[in-house]
């Protein structure tokens, strides 16, 4: 079963790369097993054409390694943090995605969310992508990687924040961190953030007084994908 869930992280850790999300190693795809609350994890430092499935670390979510030859992602904290602390959701994060994509990283070091300006991101995001804010010297210092989960985390509990309905966040002069049901999912949600920050930035180009979309648009196109009454697609 770890084989899998190693061979299903390496998968989605190659995509990153295949979808222009990374530049050299700047980036990493994890995916937690509930039923022995490990999860897997890109080796710190690797680089993309050089791995393999078996060298995809596992780790607990004290953010130990339990198995490997590599020492894990120098973000295993992060992702440690965000798993336990969304682990009881109704809908639990079981995948991360953390890069540094050009555009998402560009409205994250101006230290701004990406407002919802259309239905490409009212369809995956309800609402605007939140920029927490940066950490304080103090917290970088003490534990940077496991404070910035619990300043993630922290975050959303303060906006009040549903994690499955809003499944990304930036992080002010550093990054952009996605999550999902499975780390596929949440590839594909890091693929979604980068279209949209590209979008959003280029429509207030076109128009520096645009203004947020509508919100019954936006409701419109994100029920019609989520919940109880969604019908987009097939059964």
């Amino acid at each position: 079963m770890l084989e899998e869930l190693k061979k299903r992280v390496y998968e989605a850790n190659m995509l990153l790369p295949a979808y222009h999300l990374v530049t050299f190693t700047w980036g990493n795809v994890s995916e937690y097993d509930p039923e022995t609350e490990l999860f897997a994890i890109k080796p710190s430092g690797v680089a993309y054409e050089k791995l393999q499935p078996e060298d995809m670390v596992l780790v607990n979510l004290n953010g130990e390694k339990v198995e490997g030859r590599y020492n894990p992602s120098s973000d295993t904290a992060t992702h440690a943090v965000l798993y336990s602390r969304f682990k009881d959701n109704p809908e639990p994060i079981r995948g991360i995605v953390h890069t540094h994509s050009s555009w998402a990283t560009s409205w994250a070091q101006a230290g701004r969310g990406i407002p919802c300006y259309g239905t490409t991101h009212a369809d995956y995001f309800y609402g605007e992508i939140p920029c927490a804010r940066c950490l304080t010297p103090e917290e970088i210092e003490e534990a940077y990687e496991k404070n910035t989960g619990i300043l993630i985390a922290d975050e959303f509990a303060r906006l009040e924040k549903d994690p499955a309905a809003c499944p990304g966040v930036l992080c002010k002069n550093h990054g952009v961190f996605t999550w999902g049901k499975d780390a596929m999912e949440a590839v594909h949600n890091a693929v979604v953030v980068e279209e949209c920050a590209r979008m959003a930035a280029i429509a207030e180009l076109l128009n520096p007084s645009i203004e947020p979309a509508p919100q019954a648009l936006q409701d419109k196109h994100y029920f019609r994908k989520h919940g109880a009454g969604a019908y987009y697609g097939q059964k």
